[in-house]
């Protein structure tokens, strides 16, 4: 075909409402995401709680709804009590599934009231690798019971007399995975998450619960586990759980930049096998995906293999993110919005300093990696009705993913303010792409802005000292004329195309 793209645009053409914390992220008790990342008692920027005030700042930027707290392959060895009460008081412990030192100077109570000055909602996560439904439970009641018991009464003189409130909670981590802490198989799990689902539920019947699903779609039990958990569980939950990574260890861009076809046929596929199980017991109620860690994770490995063990906060898994992660991170989210009908949740794995989108120096300053700023546009203005948009692209050859789409693209309609985005990536890495509408007739909408994120080294970063080096610029050019819109992609671009009612 013409080597240009067309997308037929209609509000009509809807896949399902974005659920806002599509946009979520994770903290994890892991390198410097807690210790050095959101809380540095001392820094110059602190708050009287040791929060860091310049992450805050960075936080509050990507208008975050949900973040997933405290793991991660952490919580399946944590004893929650341990993070309570009178600071002086609480043990240091060795954590053993990233060989580090947790002192405990963050917990529950700490992490709520950081989340409230961030502007989101807790995910909490109970360990079901060494405990089991008494200890979540136990969370439970101590999160969010009024008071007049025994747990509810201690957060009360813990100094938070009004309910946590969490409503959102997340059945233990990873458990097909060798690498666990108290790994299970598929019937092992199934029962204690079915379980410890009920007694959750009976403290406290309001939550939505998230079982967890494959670590990965490249497990051997995958989704053979799906199907065996939500046997046990499917009326107990809400979600099942879905993590995958990407990497560019082949230093191949253009196959690297496909991999976000794999993100899609894993949706595909989980979303078949919950559907199956929903028609097997015969059921009304259809169970929603939380593809709560996804991200780009590769360049820390080599540096991670080499770290000291027992240390307090080391730097672990720190990448450094480059211009071309960025574009695979965009597409990431265009094929998380492509689901908006299953998907409603999602968190970007993490977000300070461990794979994530905000870096700091201890002691130091904050900047904002590359990957940042697609997340940043697609939390900004993907709210609303995420839409089908048919596109016609030309394509490229890999040979892991066979026929690649040059333009990775979906749309948003938001009622509210009568505004479409939308969202593209053009892969090709040599030329532009010029880009048509097709469908509805857009002459009572004018193009608000083109932001573009373009750099002409793929490997180019954003450091302390160079933090504006890749960064999203506006572009002129696109436009609406006849009803149509019309637009031109740079090559190797992360493109948000707005367009107001007239």
């Amino acid at each position: 075909m013409e080597h240009k793209a067309i997308l037929t645009l209609h509000e009509e053409f809807a896949i399902g409402e974005v659920d806002p914390r599509l946009y979520g992220s994770f903290i994890e008790h892991l390198g410097r995401a807690v210790y050095g990342g959101i809380y540095e008692p001392g820094h110059p920027a602190a708050d009287e709680q040791g929060f860091r005030g310049d992450v805050l700042e960075l936080v509050r930027g990507l208008n975050t709804p949900i973040v997933r707290y405290p793991g991660g392959n952490f919580v399946s060895g944590y004893n929650w009590e341990d993070g309570i009460g009178p600071k002086e008081k609480r043990p240091r412990r060795l954590e053993l599934a990233w060989r580090s030192v947790e002192t405990n100077q963050v917990g529950v109570d700490e992490f709520v009231d950081w989340c409230r000055k961030a502007g989101t909602q807790v995910m909490m996560a109970v360990n079901l690798g060494t405990r089991g439904p008494e200890e979540a439970r136990n969370l439970v009641e101590y999160c969010n019971h009024p008071g007049g018991t025994a747990w509810s009464d201690l957060r009360r003189a813990n100094g938070h007399a009004d309910p946590h409130n969490i409503k959102v909670w997340c059945l233990g981590n990873e458990m097909d995975g060798p690498w666990q802490i108290c790994h299970k198989t598929a019937e092992e799990y199934g029962r204690v998450a079915c379980e410890t689902a009920k007694v959750m539920k009976w403290t406290d019947p309001n939550l939505e619960l998230v079982a967890c699903g494959s670590s990965g779609s490249g497990m051997p039990t995958f989704p053979a586990w799906e199907a065996t958990v939500l046997d046990h569980t499917y009326e107990h939950v809400d979600y099942i759980s879905l993590h995958t990574y990407y990497g560019n260890q082949k230093n191949d861009t253009p196959n690297f930049l496909a991999k976000s076809l794999d993100m899609d046929h894993f949706i595909r596929s989980v979303v078949a096998t919950c559907d199956y199980v929903k028609a097997k017991k015969r059921s009304k109620k259809t169970l929603y995906l939380s593809f709560d860690e996804w991200n780009v994770w590769f360049h820390s490995h080599e540096a991670d293999r080499k770290m000291e063990p027992w240390q307090v906060a080391p730097p672990l898994l720190e990448d450094v993110y480059t211009f071309e992660d960025a574009l695979l991170v965009g597409c990431m989210l265009i094929t998380l919005i492509k689901h908006a009908d299953r998907v409603k949740m999602a968190c970007l794995a993490q977000l300070v300093n461990v794979i994530a989108p905000i870096m700091t120096v201890n002691g130091g300053g904050a900047w904002r990696q590359t990957i940042y700023y697609p997340f940043q546009h697609a939390s900004l203005f993907g709210r609303g009705t995420a839409l089908n948009l048919n596109v016609r692209s030309p394509h490229y050859i890999d040979a892991e993913f066979g026929e690649v789409p040059t333009l990775e693209a979906v749309g948003v309609f938001n009622p509210q303010n009568d505004e479409i985005t939308l969202f593209a990536v053009n892969r090709d890495l040599e030329k532009s792409l010029p880009l048509e509408s097709a469908g509805q007739d857009l002459s009572g909408y004018r193009v608000k802005e083109h932001l573009v994120m373009v750099h002409p080294d793929l490997k180019a970063v954003n450091t302390l000292e160079n933090p504006n080096n890749v960064v999203p610029t506006r572009r002129e050019g696109a436009h609406i004329a006849g009803g149509k819109l019309s637009a031109e992609l740079p090559a190797a671009s992360w493109n948000v195309i707005r367009l107001a009612k007239i």
